[in-house]
C-alpha cells in the first residue's frame, strides 16, 4: 500500500532545503512561458480569475486565509491561516521547516489538504510525524524550486523537487494533477510562492 511507503522509506538528508537552494535552483519561469489560463468551467469557489478548482470554494472569503489575505504573506505563514491545510501546517512544524519556507524565494508548492492526510493510516500518520528525518523527506518532496503556471504543469514536464526526485504534472481530462494527485484548487498566490492545493499526500521514491 502507497502509504505504507510514507513510514517505510528511506531516511533522507533533506536539510539541504534552505532559501540559498532555492534561489540557485532553476529560475522562475520566463516571459515567454505559455500564458497562465485557468480553465472558466474549473473556476468554483475561487476569488480571483487565477484560482481555480471546486476545493477553492473551502477557502476563507476574507480574512489572512483567503485568497486575497494569503497573497501577502509568504507561503507557511499563509498556510497557517488556511483551515483546509491545517494537519499540513502542523507536519511542516514537526519538520521545523516554518522559517526555511518562508525565507525560500519563488517556489512551488503541491499542498495536501486535510482529507489528503485523513486517507493515511492513523497509526502510520503519527509514526511519520514523530520521525523528523522521514517527515522532512516528505514534505520537501512536495516543493519545487520555480513558480510554475497552470499551464506549465499541463505540458506534463517532470519537476525536480526539494528532496531531491521529481514529480509529474499533467492536465487530464480538464483536471489538473501531480503522481495522479488532483488539484482540487490550484494556482494560490502567495508571497514567495505559487501553491496547488492536492487530494493525496505524494510519496517520494524509496532510496
Amino acid at each position: 500500500m502507497r502509504y505504507r511507503l510514507l513510514a517505510t522509506s528511506g531516511l533522507a538528508a533533506c536539510l539541504a532545503l534552505t532559501a540559498a537552494a532555492c534561489s540557485s535552483s532553476p529560475s522562475s519561469p520566463s516571459a515567454s512561458s505559455p500564458a497562465t489560463t485557468a480553465p472558466a468551467s474549473a473556476s468554483s469557489g475561487a476569488t480571483t480569475a487565477s484560482d481555480f478548482g471546486p476545493g477553492c470554494a473551502a477557502v476563507p472569503k476574507t480574512g489572512a486565509g483567503s485568497f486575497t489575505g494569503m497573497s501577502t504573506a509568504p507561503v507557511a505563514t499563509a498556510a497557517s491561516a488556511n483551515p483546509v491545510l491545517s494537519t499540513l501546517v502542523t507536519a511542516v512544524k514537526k519538520a521545523g521547516l516554518v522559517d526555511t519556507l518562508n525565507s525560500a524565494s519563488g517556489i512551488t508548492v503541491f499542498a495536501p489538504d486535510n482529507a489528503a492526510f485523513a486517507k493515511i493510516p492513523a497509526a502510520t500518520l503519527s509514526k511519520v510525524l514523530a520521525d523528523k528525518a522521514e517527515l522532512t523527506k516528505i514534505l520537501t518532496y512536495h516543493v519545487a524550486a520555480g513558480r510554475y503556471t497552470p499551464s506549465q504543469l499541463a505540458a506534463g514536464t517532470p519537476l525536480k523537487t526539494l528532496e531531491g526526485a521529481t514529480v509529474t504534472p499533467a492536465l487530464m481530462g480538464g483536471t489538473y494533477e501531480v503522481n495522479s494527485a488532483d488539484v482540487v484548487c490550484g494556482n494560490v498566490q502567495t508571497a514567495n510562492a505559487t501553491v496547488y492545493i492536492i487530494n493525496t499526500v505524494l510519496t517520494p521514491p524509496s532510496s
